[in-house]
C-alpha cells in the first residue's frame, strides 16, 4: 500500500504554508513509547497531560513531548527531564531551557504570558534560563500518529545524532505527516518537510549564520497559514534571508465571488519596507490522503496570487 508521503512526493505537492501554528513551543522530555495523542498516551501521567492541554488551549502555546534519538527503553520513571520553551515571533525570539524532576511543575506556568512571549514565567516556575547550546532540531518520529513519521523520521534523527549534530530530538507531532520526514528548528520556528540529513545540516548551519534556508521550508509557525505563505513569498521576492527581518503585521479578508477564502497580508521589513500579498485558499488537486489510511480528500493549500511592494521610506541603517 502506498504511503501518504509517497503519494505527496509523486504529486510534487507544494509544502509552503503547511507548518503548524504556535507562537511559543513548550517541550517536555518523555522517554519510552508514545501513543497517537502522546500527552495522554505515553508514560507521562495522563491526568497531567489533560491538564496541560487545558492550560495551553487558546494561548498560542503548543506542547510536545521529546526524546533522544535511538532505541526507546520502556521505562516508567525518569528522574530528571529536559524542558524547553521557545518564542518564535520576530523581535522577541528566545529559547529557554530547564531541568525538572517533577513535570507537574509545568502547571505553574502562566500559559497566556508564555504565548505572548514573556519568558519570566518559565524561569520562575522551572528555574530556567537562556539556552546556551545549539539550536534545536526536532524530527517527528511518532509512528502511532502516522507510519511515515516512524519509517522516515526515526532514521533521519538517528543519522543526525550519529553524525554529531547537536540539539537533535525526536518529537511527538509537527503536523503534515505526508511531508515526512518533518523537522522544526528552534528558536526561529521554521518547519521543513521531506528533510534529508545534508539539508538539515545546511538549515542548522544557516541558523548559526543568521539566515533562513528556504529549500524545503513549510513556513514559520509564528504565523497563521496565509501569513506563512506571504512571508515566504516576500523572502523569495526580496531575497531576504535574515530570520527576523520580516514580520506579518496584518491579515485582512478579501471579498470574493467564489466560496474560497482570500486574504491580503501585510508583511513589514525591519528597514521600513512593506508588501501587500494576496493569498487565496485553493483545493488540493488531485485528491490525496493527508495521512496514511485517510480518505482521498486532500486539504486546502495556500496560493500566492500577487506580491506588491508599497511605497514607503526605508529606515536608516
Amino acid at each position: 500500500m502506498s504511503t501518504c508521503s509517497t503519494a505527496s512526493r509523486q504529486l510534487d505537492e507544494p509544502m509552503a504554508a503547511t507548518a503548524a501554528t504556535a507562537t511559543t513551543w513548550l517541550l517536555l522530555e518523555q522517554p519510552g513509547p508514545w501513543g497517537a495523542k502522546a500527552l495522554t498516551s505515553s508514560h507521562l501521567d495522563p491526568a497531567l497531560g489533560r491538564a496541560l492541554e487545558r492550560a495551553a488551549r487558546g494561548t498560542g502555546v503548543r506542547i510536545a513531548l521529546i526524546r533522544r534519538p535511538g532505541r526507546h527503553a520502556d521505562r516508567r520513571t525518569q528522574s530528571v527531564r529536559h524542558v524547553y520553551a521557545a518564542h518564535t515571533v520576530p523581535g522577541n525570539v528566545w529559547l529557554r531551557s530547564a531541568m525538572t524532576a517533577d513535570p507537574a511543575r509545568l502547571l505553574d506556568l502562566d500559559f497566556a504570558a508564555l504565548g505572548r512571549g514573556d519568558h519570566h514565567t518559565f524561569d520562575a516556575a522551572l528555574q530556567g534560563g537562556p539556552h546556551t547550546g545549539d539550536p534545536l532540531a526536532l524530527v517527528c518520529t511518532n509512528g502511532k500518529r502516522d507510519q511515515c513519521c516512524a519509517l522516515l523520521g526515526r532514521p533521519l534523527a538517528a543519522e543526525l545524532a550519529a553524525s554529531g549534530v547537536q540539539g537533535v530530538w525526536e518529537v511527538t507531532h509537527l503536523g503534515g505527516h505526508r511531508f515526512s520526514p518533518t523537522l522544526l528548528v528552534l528558536p526561529f520556528g521554521y518547519a521543513y518537510g521531506r528533510a534529508e540529513a545534508h539539508a538539515v545540516k545546511e538549515v542548522l548551519h544557516g541558523v548559526g549564520e543568521g539566515r533562513v534556508v528556504l529549500d524545503g521550508c513549510r513556513g514559520r509557525t509564528a504565523w497563521e497559514r496565509p501569513g506563512q505563505a506571504a512571508e515566504l513569498a516576500v523572502r523569495e521576492t526580496a531575497g531576504e534571508c535574515r530570520p527576523d527581518a520580516l514580520s506579518v503585521v496584518r491579515t485582512d479578508d478579501v471579498p470574493t465571488d467564489g466560496p474560497a477564502p482570500c486574504w491580503e497580508v501585510t508583511v513589514a521589513h525591519a528597514d521600513g519596507r512593506r508588501w501587500h500579498v494576496t493569498v487565496s485558499q485553493e483545493a488540493a488537486l488531485p485528491p490525496h490522503p493527508e495521512s496514511c489510511g485517510a480518505s482521498l480528500l486532500g486539504g486546502p493549500r495556500m496560493e500566492v496570487i500577487a506580491v506588491r511592494e508599497l511605497a514607503t521610506d526605508r529606515l536608516a541603517g
